[in-house]
């Protein structure tokens, strides 16, 4: 059973998330031959204040 898990920033809509997962559930099911009823994606939303780039949070740009 595939387990994905996609972290990003929080902001996309509730559409774009779905959409989101119906693709990354094909990608996978069409690469390993996986069930799609068996591949698993969970999506972890982090705020800007909980992501950095080179020392400097996205929250404070």
């Amino acid at each position: 059973m595939p387990y994905v898990t996609v972290k990003m920033l929080e902001g996309r809509s509730e559409d774009q998330k779905k959409a989101l997962v119906e693709k990354v559930t094909d990608a996978v099911s069409e690469t390993t031959g996986a069930p799609k009823e068996k591949i698993v994606v969970f999506i972890e939303e982090m705020t800007k204040n909980h992501y950095a780039v080179a020392g400097k949070r996205l929250s404070d740009e």
